[in-house]
């Protein structure tokens, strides 16, 4: 087996015990970061919703009070506020999906079905928790959510939603009296959830593992590459003029230049021993070819 076939042989089992051990170290780190990223989205988009509530109630709903008497408009309704401008967002981030689940709504649509009551109850149970992050399985595939709870702390929403004889009569024509009251001050009524396929991180990670593998794989080729030009000029080239050279002495060509050595490295230690051989061996070849030539007998002695 020749040095380079060898030398190629090491290198490549070298190369790919270093990429799967690369690849196994990497990819649970690159999943558990793009789940991250959704999640951070994901938070961005419900404090976005957050804001846009405050907003609706300390500076919306005071101008639009008057009008509220004749008309019930929707943009006094805070939740109606966040979906609007999640509306938006979601044109940048089309696999998220919003709902304030509320347990007892005055609009039915927001009612919460089951996994999202469950999700309420648990924020009731824990008044400490503010987020609850988690998985569910759906028809489409597993999917990601992040939680956080809806609790009435501005006693401004109790003009709604404390009795039917507080709240406006034009809301009351419109939604009638029997959902959507009963809330009180510092209740968990209900969560804001973001929902997500655990599709997207997982996609997100497998492009990121994709490249990350190319990029990787790349570098190992280009390395490889300059070893095995490294290996040739500095290794193998030197060893190759060398054998050549032993072959030639080996055929009685003592007239062959030296090996033309330069660096101090162990291959040029080699050609520079190589060198005192030959000379060596010339030097023997001479001395004992004139001593032959002197003991032989001249033309006038022989008989």
């Amino acid at each position: 087996m020749s040095l380079r076939l060898t030398f190629n042989l090491v290198l490549g089992l070298a190369t790919l015990g270093g990429i799967g051990l690369a690849a196994w170290s990497t990819q649970e780190f690159l999943e558990e970061n793009a789940r991250q990223e959704v999640l951070d989205s994901a938070r961005m988009m419900l404090q976005s919703a957050i804001a846009v509530r405050g907003y609706t109630i300390q500076e919306v709903r005071p101008l639009l009070a008057l009008q509220q008497k004749r008309q019930f408009l929707p943009q006094t309704v805070p939740a109606y506020a966040a979906h609007r401008y999640v509306d938006q967002l979601q044109k940048e981030y089309p696999d998220y999906s919003y709902r304030e689940a509320t347990l007892n709504p005055t609009n039915p649509v927001d009612r919460a079905v089951d996994w999202e009551a469950d999700i309420v109850n648990w924020f009731r149970n824990h008044e400490d928790q503010t987020e609850l992050i988690g998985t569910r399985d759906t028809p489409t595939g597993p999917s990601l959510y992040l939680s956080r709870p809806i609790k009435i702390s501005d006693p401004k929403c109790l003009g709604c939603h404390s009795t039917p004889a507080e709240a406006p009569q034009t809301m009351i024509d419109t939604y009638g009296t029997a959902n959507g009251f009963g809330w009180k001050l510092n209740e968990v009524v209900g969560a804001q959830i973001v929902s997500v396929p655990m599709s997207v991180p997982m996609n997100r990670a497998h492009e990121t593992f994709t490249i990350f593998l190319g990029v990787l794989v790349g570098i190992f080729l280009l390395v490889a590459i300059l070893l095995n030009l490294m290996l040739h000029y500095i290794v193998i080239k030197p060893i190759k003029n060398m054998a050549h050279k032993a072959n030639e002495i080996s055929m009685g060509a003592l007239d062959v230049p030296e090996l033309e050595v330069k660096g101090k490295g162990e291959i040029a230690v080699l050609g520079q021993s190589f060198n005192r051989m030959y000379r060596s061996l010339t030097n023997a070849v001479t001395m004992l070819n004139e001593s032959v030539d002197a003991n032989l007998p001249s033309r006038h002695d022989r008989p």
